[in-house]
């Protein structure tokens, strides 16, 4: 009986640790899919280093408003930036235009869409939101994830997800990206690599067990690293949800796999989640530039 007692009660001890560990690590999954286009390409931070200012217009306008203003509200204020409303103000500038458009316009599998502009992969300089006025309610926070720059739809508990758990409102990962992407640790134009130590503790400090959540996120980051490896020796393979939107192409995966020998090449050479090595920097220098990527191209010239 002592013996039995004591294997139930070392079970009681080990699967709530088993279980946090398995729960920070989905976490951890949904935070690193964020970072890829649904072209099958991952993406660098974008975010507004200025004042947002709006106008809002289109079909029921004054139904749809408070939903969409609430949702404007709650990411700005998580992330620190400032929102300005220009709607009554004709002749304003505005860097955001959002539209509610009639229930027959956009396609039923996209009924709402954020376009970003900038003029390099780093700051944002505008946006424009499109919603058709029926799906409202469902879109608001969803699409006001995608303005504040995090461009991916991870298939976890997040409104950016194509079948999100609630629409109400931000979840906590939610949260926790806005948190990451407008801390002062995080850097406008950060690839992948460089952005996913960022995100994985800000989610740390969310954690009740430090301990098992440290071990967990150190070994996601190393493992996601060796699948970075493969992926751009054209071995491994995009998310699985990304290649579940059924949006991603096979000149988006090239061009992916082409980004990511350049973002192995920066993490080689300024020693991001794995220790500074400037032959291996080099190396896969060389190989993003065979494969077109410009900025490498550049760098290999300037270099020689």
């Amino acid at each position: 009986m002592r013996r039995m007692w004591w294997g139930l009660g070392l079970l009681a001890v080990v699967w709530p640790g088993l279980a946090m560990a398995q729960e920070f690590e989905q976490g951890l999954a949904t935070l690193w899919e964020v970072l890829w286009h649904q072209s099958g390409a991952p993406t660098r931070i974008v975010r507004w280093e200025n004042d947002i200012r709006f106008r809002m217009t289109g079909v029921n306008l004054a139904a749809n408003r408070e939903r969409m203003l609430e949702a404007l509200r709650t990411v700005t204020a998580e992330a620190g930036v400032t929102l300005v409303d220009v709607s009554n103000e004709p002749g304003a500038p505005a860097n955001l235009n959002i539209e509610f458009t009639a229930d027959n316009s956009l396609e039923d599998n996209q009924p709402c869409v954020t376009v970003l502009d900038f003029k390099t992969e780093t700051r944002i300089d505008s946006a424009t939101i499109q919603m058709r006025s029926r799906d409202a309610r469902r879109c608001a926070y969803h699409e006001a994830m995608h303005l504040m720059g995090v461009r991916g739809h991870p298939a976890g508990k997040t409104v950016l997800s194509y079948f999100p758990g609630a629409v109400d409102g931000l979840q906590p990962l939610d949260r926790t990206m806005l948190r990451a992407w407008y801390s002062h640790r995080m850097a406008s134009g950060m690839t992948p690599l460089e952005a996913l130590p960022v995100l994985a503790d800000e989610l740390l400090a969310t954690a009740p067990d430090k301990l098992v959540a440290r071990r967990t996120r150190d070994s996601f980051i190393a493992t996601t690293f060796q699948q970075m490896l493969a992926f751009a020796n054209g071995q491994g393979d995009i998310p699985i949800v990304v290649k579940r939107s059924g949006k991603a192409t096979e000149e988006g995966t090239r061009y992916g796999r082409a980004e990511t020998s350049y973002f192995l090449s920066l993490a080689y050479l300024d020693g991001t989640t794995v220790p500074r090595d400037t032959q291996l920097a080099m190396r896969w220098l060389e190989r993003a530039a065979v494969q077109g990527n410009r900025p490498a191209q550049a760098s290999l010239g300037a270099v020689r």
